[in-house]
């Protein structure tokens, strides 16, 4: 406040207005059974307030006349004068008393503080031109202005795995693709000594020779055979062990190996970075029930929505999720007065309902494994119809993605008959759907290394069925290649044969079944699981075909403008749309879910499968990591020492301990933390009761006439006076 008319004036000893407080009278019913030294410990309580709240007003207040001014703090010196929160008139005085003080400072610290304005303004100019580099920074606004932040998000997160892409090729290139190609221009010498011969180095060519029909062509381009397998994009054409530059040898298996790990790491890292601020966000909103419905009242509002259809639509979002919470109190209400009967009838249900979820997945898992085993078998004959040659081919992948359209629909199906709160549905729906996308690829995994391992009433003389597989990584890597051109054949023709008839014969047939079908909904999780289950098959195949993340920036790229088309002419924003103030957490968390899943396999081929002796940088090696600890061997004797030493068990033991105790340390902040914001937050609701209380006095206050200062001593009344010259306390 600027102004302030009149205190209220403590007496001497003890101020009747102040023990009327109901922070007070709460103090007080809290020590009531103290004991006999209660009296003692409220008296100095009281003391306690009044002095801090004579220090407090005297530290951040100051009398001029008869107005108060705040003092500028620390915090604020910091921070620019367009930056505080204060009105112009403050932010005027506050700039003139920044000017005062800076005649003051001497001429070094002057030209410091101007070089630190410079440098500002400088990194300023720097972010906002760059950001013109942004990746689709004028479609996102559009999209943004006419549908709203919660269908942004999912466009911001289909550009961060565009980037992310583009990054792992790169590195991918750099690392191990430009080496090769260089190494004629660079006067490099590519050597390779094998160490292995016999029936398991033989590597037929699957090149076609002769006269060879058209239609071949598009079947190798489809499934990654004939003429491509022999070329960049496959594990098996980097017949490569060193690389003899003229001033260094390059290690190509190692920096292989060491590349794989990094865009893992690299990955796990980024995600993690991004996903921190939104588990900040979600993780206040989700304190406090009262709180999230004061923010979507009075700061629920989308800004940046200029589009008259987009804000009927954010006006109904809102009332959805008004109507969510209140069902979800409900709901709530309801569990809390559920008896021991209705609880176990619910409970047998879910477990019912449960075990037939379960037993869909197994069928579904189950499918799976037997179409991979019979594409398999199937193309070692391949059939002369080209049509039934690409549906072998294909078998797996069209098996995977019909179950991963029938199960949701099943899945939302029963999910109604488990009664949880709106909320939950959402969330186990989705996690369900997740764990089916994301487990059909491990099931498919499986079964692939399931044949590859397995070599019948023979013995496994290569450590693998060589004579089926005489290059498994090529041919993992052309699995994964065929579930990524399908799932963008499958994107593709869903918005082409599906939502753009769907859109026509909304709009232009005006008979029932079209009202009743209605126009298309663009769903955010369900798009979301789709570029998830994409970028989940990306981090298990860029090992075995090293171009894969090429291929996944340009299918997203192309995916990005598929889906705008598909939002601005044949799809409409969800009626009832997942939550945006979430909705990027949720995004992370399933792509995290995805990069411990793809994890898996690479580390397991890494470590345990035995590498191919016919193709690959590892035909020398039983498996891909043994070139690491034969790199770190001829390490010199000091870094060799301390490598060894980190990977010990007595190292490993002793950083779990380490990472255990601070694990805890931390999760013991965090509970203190916690009581602490609890208190806090006690605190405010009582501050806003005593100042609900003032105000109440001095409404009073300003209806009865003002006394003379000598009748203070009276007691059951307000009295205001002339405040002091050392403290004031105001209202």
């Amino acid at each position: 406040m600027d102004t302030v008319d009149s205190v209220f004036y403590p007496g001497p000893s003890n101020n009747p207005l102040l023990d009327q407080l109901p922070s007070y009278q709460s103090l007080l019913y809290r020590r009531k059974s103290s004991g006999a030294g209660g009296t003692k410990r409220r008296g100095s309580s009281r003391t306690r307030l009044n002095s801090r709240t004579r220090v407090s007003s005297s530290s951040s207040w100051k009398w001029k006349g008869d107005r108060v001014e705040e003092r500028p703090t620390t915090l604020s010196l910091e921070r620019t004068v367009r930056e505080l929160p204060k009105c112009m008139e403050q932010k005027r005085r506050n700039n003139v008393e920044r000017m005062e003080q800076a005649r003051d400072l001497s001429a070094w610290k002057q030209w410091g503080q101007s070089a630190r304005h410079s440098l500002k303004r400088l990194k300023e100019d720097c972010g906002q031109a760059l950001s013109w580099l942004e990746l689709w920074r004028q479609d996102i606004h559009v999209i943004e202005g006419m549908f709203g932040t919660g269908i942004l998000s999912y466009f911001s997160f289909l550009r961060f795995l565009v980037l992310l892409n583009f990054v792992i090729f790169l590195l991918m290139f750099g690392f191990v693709m430009l080496p090769i190609i260089i190494t004629n221009r660079a006067s490099g010498n590519a050597t390779f000594n094998p160490k292995h011969e016999g029936e398991c180095t033989i590597y037929p060519s699957t090149s076609r020779r002769g006269l060879v029909v058209f239609h071949h062509y598009i079947t190798d381009l489809l499934s990654g055979t004939g003429f491509l397998e022999e070329t960049y994009l496959f594990y098996g054409y980097y017949k490569v062990e060193t690389i003899d530059f003229p001033s260094f040898r390059y290690n190509l298996p190692l920096a292989y190996v060491l590349i794989t790990i990094a865009y893992l790491f690299l990955s796990l890292i980024w995600i993690v970075k991004r996903s921190a601020t939104g588990f900040k966000r979600k993780l206040v909103q989700d304190q406090d029930r009262f709180q999230s419905f004061c923010n979507k009242i009075f700061a629920g509002w989308d800004f940046c929505i200029t589009n008259e259809m987009a804000a009927r639509l954010k006006k109904s979002s809102l009332l959805y999720e008004l109507k969510t919470d209140l069902e979800e109190e409900r709901s709530r209400q309801k569990v809390a007065g559920r008896t021991v009967r209705e609880k176990c009838r619910i409970y047998v249900l879910r477990l019912v309902l449960n075990l037939f979820v379960v037993a869909v997945l197994a069928a579904c898992f189950y499918s799976i494994y037997r179409a991979t085993i019979f594409s398999q078998e199937a193309q070692m004959y391949p059939p002369r119809n080209f049509i039934l040659q690409l549906i072998y081919e294909y078998l797996p992948s069209m098996v995977i993605t019909l179950a991963n359209f029938i199960t949701p629909l099943l899945f939302s199906f029963i999910i109604q008959f488990e009664d949880y709160s709106p909320a939950f549905e959402i969330r186990f729906t989705l996690m369900r759907c997740v764990f089916m996308r994301l487990a059909s690829i491990g099931v498919l995994l499986f079964s692939l290394w399931s044949q590859i391992t397995s070599c019948g009433s023979s013995n496994c003389l290569c450590g693998y069925n060589h004579k089926l597989y005489p290059c498994w990584e090529s041919r993992v890597g052309q699995e994964m290649y065929k579930l990524m051109i399908f799932d963008f054949i499958i994107i593709g023709a869903v918005t082409i044969f599906v939502e753009f008839p769907r859109k026509l014969f909304v709009t232009y047939c005006d008979c029932g079944l079209a009202k009743w079908w209605g126009q298309q909904e663009f769903a955010i999780p369900q798009n979301v699981l789709e570029i998830v289950y994409g970028q989940t098959i990306c981090w298990i195949g860029a090992f075995y075909c090293p171009l894969l993340p090429a291929i996944s920036t340009i299918k997203y790229f192309i995916v990005f403008y598929i889906k705008k088309m598909t939002l601005v002419k044949n799809c409409r924003p969800a009626t009832r749309p997942f939550r945006a103030s979430s909705s990027n957490f949720f995004f992370l968390v399933v792509l995290l879910i995805g990069l411990a899943l793809a994890c898996v396999p690479v580390i397991v081929s890494i470590a345990q499968i035995n590498s191919s002796h016919a193709c690959g940088p590892f035909m020398n090696y039983n498996t891909s990591w043994e070139v690491v600890p034969q790199a770190v061997s001829q390490l010199p004797g000091g870094l060799n020492t301390f490598l060894k030493a980190i990977s010990s068990e007595a190292f490993a033991v002793t950083f779990f301990v380490v990472t255990g105790l601070a694990m805890f340390y931390v999760i013991a902040l965090a509970g203190a933390h916690k009581r602490v914001v609890n208190q806090l937050r006690e605190q405010l609701a009582m501050e806003g009761r005593d100042k609900r209380f003032l105000i109440q006095k001095l409404y009073q206050a300003q209806k009865t006439p003002v006394r003379s200062t000598q009748n203070l001593e009276e007691p059951g009344g307000v009295f205001l006076v002339q405040p002091p010259a050392v403290s004031a306390t105001h209202v």
